[in-house]
């Protein structure tokens, strides 16, 4: 019996283009590496790899990608940095399904998250009734990486506490884990490597010590740099997002699109897309992974509540949902923007009555 799952791992969903990049590759390739970082490059922004198409995973500059997958050839470990929806997991874990060909060795930091979750646990039913041995020993995703020479990921570093973060330290400098219950360590194989990701726009965050900033090498992910970057992103990931939903592909959202991420960018930045009228930022970020969101909870409006064409209605809520975070001041905010910036657009007379009548 088969069980399709809602989301499937990046090297499972493009095993075909990885494949195919490893077959073709013929430039070296680091220790334990399945590629080269030359291929690796062209996996995440796109390109030819023999006669198979590889599709772009990332719109962005191509230089910080190359200094992203150069950082992890070498001892030096990659902090991912950026906003809220910069793509910071999407990029970690491709980088990881590309290098190592298993993109799963993940901690997810939280607030809650224990130091267990970087070096290890303990079976504590075998803990107690042997003693500490490997056989109790519960390996980290760090530790297995470590140990099966893969890229580690670390999610959201900056919400775990400060003395979780640093047992980082030794792993990063020394390439080792002591293990002192067993008298031994572990060390690293080449070919390990951490990837992490962290944000400092969130609440909740805790800064990273000097020592641990050290072991990183930061490459910051910008928020896409033109609109029409922007509306791609969007439109490719509503594309594979209604694919795996089984949701219709609609004839023509792009306009619908393009309207979502305008809005979004013209709040972020505080000005309309012509430079003539300034406009207040809500206290959301108003990312582009909420903007795919947004269009594919319209998406799902239009095919099972309406006629499968996405229209203003679909859009509206959603976008409404997305702005208003905090129900006084950015409630304010997005009745202004509606009243001096949609109003005055003949072209989205629709929308502005869909958006009327949803605010109430």
């Amino acid at each position: 019996m088969t069980t399709e799952v809602l989301r499937p791992h990046a090297e499972v969903e493009y095993a075909d283009e990885l494949q195919a990049l490893r077959d073709t590759d013929d430039k070296p390739r680091p220790p334990a590496w399945q590629m080269s970082p030359a291929a690796v490059v062209t996996y995440l922004l796109g390109g030819k790899a023999g006669d198979t198409e590889i599709s772009p995973k990332y719109v962005g500059p191509r230089r910080l990608v190359e200094v992203a997958v150069a950082t992890l050839a070498t001892d030096r470990a990659l902090l991912l940095l950026g906003v809220p929806g910069t793509a910071k997991t999407w990029v970690s874990e491709h980088l990881a399904a590309a290098i190592s060909g298993d993109s799963t060795l993940l901690v997810q930091g939280t607030a809650g998250t224990a130091e267990e979750a970087i070096r290890y646990g303990w079976n504590y039913a075998q803990l107690i009734a042997q003693g500490p041995s490997e056989a109790a020993l519960v390996p980290s995703p760090v530790q297995r990486a470590m140990a099966e020479a893969k890229i580690a990921r670390i999610e959201e570093l900056t919400r775990m506490p400060s003395d979780v973060q640093d047992a980082l330290i030794t792993i990063l400098s020394e390439k080792s884990l002591p293990i002192a219950e067993l008298a031994t360590e572990v060390q690293a194989r080449k070919g390990f490597n951490v990837i992490a990701t962290a944000n400092d726009r969130d609440k909740g965050v805790n800064e990273l010590s000097s020592a641990l900033r050290r072991r990183f090498n930061t490459v910051v992910l910008p928020l896409p740099e033109s609109a029409d970057d922007e509306v791609e992103i969007v439109s490719r990931r509503v594309a594979q997002l209604g694919s795996a939903l089984e949701l219709p592909q609609p004839d023509d959202a792009l306009d619908e699109i393009r309207r979502v991420v305008t809005i979004f960018r013209e709040l972020r930045s505080g000005r309309t897309e012509d430079g003539r009228t300034a406009v207040k930022s809500p206290s959301a970020t108003l990312s582009t992974a909420e903007a795919i969101s947004v269009v594919t909870g319209g998406l799902a409006l239009a095919a099972h509540f309406g006629d499968g064409v996405l229209r203003p209605t679909d859009v509206a809520g959603g976008i409404l949902g997305a702005v208003v975070k905090d129900p006084a001041a950015d409630r304010v905010v997005w009745s202004e923007y509606l009243e001096t910036v949609v109003r005055e657009r003949d072209d989205w007379a629709p929308f502005y009555r869909a958006c009327r009548e949803i605010s109430g």
